[in-house]
Protein backbone atom coordinates (compact mmCIF):
# COMPACT_ATOMS: atom_id res chain seq x y z
CA UNK A 1 0.00 0.00 0.00
CA UNK A 2 1.55 3.09 -1.14
CA UNK A 3 1.75 5.83 1.92
CA UNK A 4 -0.36 9.33 2.15
CA UNK A 5 2.98 11.50 1.88
CA UNK A 6 3.95 9.25 -1.36
CA UNK A 7 0.46 9.54 -2.71
CA UNK A 8 0.92 13.49 -2.43
CA UNK A 9 4.15 13.11 -4.39
CA UNK A 10 2.60 10.90 -6.98
CA UNK A 11 0.03 13.67 -7.53
CA UNK A 12 2.29 16.24 -7.88
CA UNK A 13 3.78 14.96 -11.60
CA UNK A 14 1.07 15.74 -13.83
CA UNK A 15 0.71 12.41 -15.48
CA UNK A 16 -1.49 11.27 -11.97
CA UNK A 17 -2.73 14.81 -11.30
CA UNK A 18 -6.66 13.98 -12.60
CA UNK A 19 -6.28 10.81 -10.30
CA UNK A 20 -7.96 11.49 -6.82
CA UNK A 21 -6.66 9.57 -3.46
CA UNK A 22 -9.30 6.98 -3.54
CA UNK A 23 -8.44 5.84 -7.47
CA UNK A 24 -4.71 6.18 -6.18
CA UNK A 25 -5.12 3.66 -3.48
CA UNK A 26 -7.00 1.11 -5.53
CA UNK A 27 -4.43 1.85 -8.15
CA UNK A 28 -1.44 0.29 -5.65
CA UNK A 29 -3.05 -1.98 -3.62
CA UNK A 30 -1.30 -5.34 -4.22
CA UNK A 31 1.78 -6.32 -5.69
CA UNK A 32 1.92 -4.19 -8.72
CA UNK A 33 4.76 -1.89 -7.71
CA UNK A 34 7.51 -1.72 -5.07
CA UNK A 35 9.41 1.41 -3.79
CA UNK A 36 13.07 0.76 -3.02
CA UNK A 37 15.92 3.13 -1.78
CA UNK A 38 19.34 3.57 -3.39
CA UNK A 39 22.23 5.04 -1.63
CA UNK A 40 24.10 8.16 -3.66
CA UNK A 41 26.29 7.08 -6.38
CA UNK A 42 24.24 3.83 -6.75
CA UNK A 43 23.55 2.65 -10.34
CA UNK A 44 19.82 2.33 -10.39
CA UNK A 45 20.07 0.40 -14.29
CA UNK A 46 22.99 -0.40 -16.27
CA UNK A 47 22.85 1.02 -20.38
CA UNK A 48 21.11 -1.92 -22.47
CA UNK A 49 19.30 -3.15 -19.02
CA UNK A 50 15.60 -4.34 -19.75
CA UNK A 51 12.94 -1.67 -18.92
CA UNK A 52 10.22 -3.46 -17.33
CA UNK A 53 8.63 -0.22 -14.89
CA UNK A 54 7.78 3.48 -14.99
CA UNK A 55 9.53 4.81 -12.45
CA UNK A 56 8.46 7.89 -10.15
CA UNK A 57 11.28 9.67 -8.02
CA UNK A 58 9.83 9.76 -4.73
CA UNK A 59 13.06 11.67 -3.34
CA UNK A 60 16.56 12.63 -4.56
CA UNK A 61 18.12 13.04 -7.20
CA UNK A 62 19.14 10.97 -10.21
CA UNK A 63 21.19 11.68 -13.53
CA UNK A 64 21.20 9.64 -17.13
CA UNK A 65 24.55 9.69 -18.31
CA UNK A 66 26.53 8.25 -20.94
CA UNK A 67 30.67 7.02 -20.77
CA UNK A 68 32.91 7.40 -23.99
CA UNK A 69 35.56 4.84 -24.88
CA UNK A 70 38.13 7.63 -23.97
CA UNK A 71 36.44 8.25 -20.81
CA UNK A 72 33.93 11.58 -20.97
CA UNK A 73 30.74 11.56 -19.36
CA UNK A 74 27.82 13.34 -20.93
CA UNK A 75 25.28 13.83 -18.19
CA UNK A 76 21.73 14.20 -20.98
CA UNK A 77 19.22 14.51 -18.33
CA UNK A 78 18.63 14.79 -14.26
CA UNK A 79 15.50 14.34 -12.43
CA UNK A 80 14.26 15.43 -9.54
CA UNK A 81 11.16 14.30 -6.99
CA UNK A 82 8.12 13.55 -8.90
CA UNK A 83 9.87 13.25 -12.11
CA UNK A 84 9.22 10.13 -14.31
CA UNK A 85 11.74 7.54 -15.52
CA UNK A 86 11.23 4.94 -18.50
CA UNK A 87 8.08 5.85 -19.66
CA UNK A 88 9.44 6.41 -23.34
CA UNK A 89 10.81 2.46 -23.35
CA UNK A 90 8.31 0.71 -21.56
CA UNK A 91 5.72 0.09 -24.52
CA UNK A 92 8.92 0.14 -26.92
CA UNK A 93 9.99 -3.24 -29.59
CA UNK A 94 13.12 -2.05 -28.15
CA UNK A 95 12.86 -1.47 -23.96
CA UNK A 96 16.30 -1.38 -23.06
CA UNK A 97 17.79 2.04 -21.34
CA UNK A 98 20.70 3.26 -23.94
CA UNK A 99 22.36 4.80 -20.75
CA UNK A 100 23.28 4.63 -17.28
CA UNK A 101 20.78 5.87 -14.70
CA UNK A 102 22.74 6.65 -11.34
CA UNK A 103 21.79 8.40 -8.36
CA UNK A 104 23.21 11.94 -7.56
CA UNK A 105 21.98 11.60 -3.89
CA UNK A 106 20.30 9.37 -2.02
CA UNK A 107 16.99 8.41 -3.41
CA UNK A 108 13.31 6.93 -3.10
CA UNK A 109 12.24 5.44 -6.26
CA UNK A 110 8.65 3.87 -6.46
CA UNK A 111 8.50 1.34 -9.42
CA UNK A 112 5.44 1.03 -10.93
CA UNK A 113 4.38 -2.30 -13.46
CA UNK A 114 3.60 -1.43 -17.05
CA UNK A 115 0.09 -2.73 -16.20
CA UNK A 116 -1.41 -0.31 -14.19
CA UNK A 117 -0.09 2.41 -16.97
CA UNK A 118 -1.99 0.71 -19.72
CA UNK A 119 -5.03 -0.02 -17.66
CA UNK A 120 -4.90 3.82 -16.54
CA UNK A 121 -4.69 4.55 -20.49
CA UNK A 122 -7.78 2.54 -21.71
CA UNK A 123 -9.85 3.67 -18.64
CA UNK A 124 -9.10 6.84 -18.02
CA UNK A 125 -8.95 9.59 -21.36
CA UNK A 126 -7.61 12.68 -19.58
CA UNK A 127 -4.26 10.35 -18.45
CA UNK A 128 -3.99 9.15 -21.84
CA UNK A 129 -3.71 12.71 -22.95
CA UNK A 130 -1.18 13.50 -20.53
CA UNK A 131 0.75 10.49 -21.15
CA UNK A 132 0.84 11.41 -25.03
CA UNK A 133 1.68 15.42 -23.95
CA UNK A 134 4.29 14.07 -21.59
CA UNK A 135 5.98 11.79 -24.35
CA UNK A 136 5.90 14.62 -27.21
CA UNK A 137 7.81 16.97 -24.51
CA UNK A 138 10.87 14.23 -23.69
CA UNK A 139 10.76 14.15 -27.06
CA UNK A 140 11.50 17.47 -27.76
CA UNK A 141 13.39 18.22 -25.05
CA UNK A 142 15.84 14.86 -26.29
CA UNK A 143 16.15 16.61 -29.94
CA UNK A 144 17.20 19.83 -28.50
CA UNK A 145 19.31 18.35 -26.28
CA UNK A 146 21.44 16.81 -29.50
CA UNK A 147 21.32 19.98 -30.82
CA UNK A 148 23.13 21.50 -28.44
CA UNK A 149 26.22 18.94 -28.36
CA UNK A 150 26.21 18.28 -32.18
CA UNK A 151 29.15 19.58 -33.78
CA UNK A 152 30.08 22.45 -31.34
CA UNK A 153 33.15 23.41 -30.09
CA UNK A 154 33.97 23.28 -26.11
CA UNK A 155 34.39 27.25 -26.76
CA UNK A 156 30.65 27.43 -28.29
CA UNK A 157 28.96 25.28 -25.91
CA UNK A 158 29.92 27.49 -22.93
CA UNK A 159 28.75 30.74 -24.96
CA UNK A 160 25.71 29.07 -25.24
CA UNK A 161 25.42 28.16 -21.67
CA UNK A 162 26.78 31.50 -21.07
CA UNK A 163 24.25 33.29 -23.02
CA UNK A 164 21.59 31.27 -22.11
CA UNK A 165 22.22 32.01 -18.39
CA UNK A 166 22.34 35.81 -18.89
CA UNK A 167 19.55 36.17 -19.93
CA UNK A 168 17.65 33.63 -17.20
CA UNK A 169 19.62 35.73 -14.47
CA UNK A 170 19.29 39.03 -15.84
CA UNK A 171 23.37 39.81 -14.74
CA UNK A 172 27.01 39.34 -16.24
CA UNK A 173 27.83 37.29 -13.29
CA UNK A 174 26.59 34.40 -13.76
CA UNK A 175 26.09 32.52 -10.63
CA UNK A 176 26.45 28.55 -11.07
CA UNK A 177 24.14 26.05 -9.91
CA UNK A 178 26.62 23.04 -10.16
CA UNK A 179 29.93 22.49 -10.16
CA UNK A 180 32.81 22.84 -13.05
CA UNK A 181 32.76 18.75 -13.33
CA UNK A 182 29.22 18.74 -13.40
CA UNK A 183 28.85 21.41 -16.43
CA UNK A 184 31.57 19.79 -17.84
CA UNK A 185 29.74 16.24 -18.00
CA UNK A 186 26.37 18.42 -19.41
CA UNK A 187 28.93 19.27 -22.23
CA UNK A 188 29.81 15.79 -22.86
CA UNK A 189 33.55 16.80 -22.34
CA UNK A 190 36.38 16.25 -19.62
CA UNK A 191 36.61 18.58 -16.88
CA UNK A 192 40.01 19.51 -17.42
CA UNK A 193 39.04 20.14 -21.45
CA UNK A 194 36.24 22.54 -20.23
CA UNK A 195 39.29 24.55 -17.59
CA UNK A 196 41.44 24.72 -20.46
CA UNK A 197 39.21 26.57 -22.75
CA UNK A 198 37.89 28.48 -19.59
CA UNK A 199 41.46 29.84 -19.05
CA UNK A 200 42.16 30.67 -22.50
CA UNK A 201 39.07 32.79 -22.43
CA UNK A 202 39.84 34.24 -18.91
CA UNK A 203 43.28 34.82 -20.67
CA UNK A 204 41.70 37.18 -23.72
CA UNK A 205 39.74 38.81 -21.74
CA UNK A 206 36.42 37.27 -22.31
CA UNK A 207 35.49 36.21 -18.63
CA UNK A 208 36.45 35.82 -15.46
CA UNK A 209 35.74 33.20 -13.17
CA UNK A 210 35.70 31.78 -9.40
CA UNK A 211 34.63 28.56 -8.10
CA UNK A 212 31.09 29.57 -8.10
CA UNK A 213 30.48 31.93 -10.86
CA UNK A 214 31.48 32.89 -14.28
CA UNK A 215 31.75 36.63 -14.91
CA UNK A 216 31.14 37.86 -18.57
CA UNK A 217 33.49 40.55 -19.33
Amino acid sequence: MISKSDMRTLRLNPLFKCLNNEEIEQLFDGNNHRIDKYAKGSVIYFQNEKCSTLDMLLSGSIVVQSISEDGDVLTVSEFAKQDLIGLNLLFSQKSFYPMTIITKSDSIILHIKKEIILDLSMRNKNFLLMLLQYLSDRSVFLTDKIKLISGKSIRQLILDFLTYEYHIQGSNKIKLTMTKKELAERFGIQRTSLSRELQKMREEGLVDYGRDYILIK
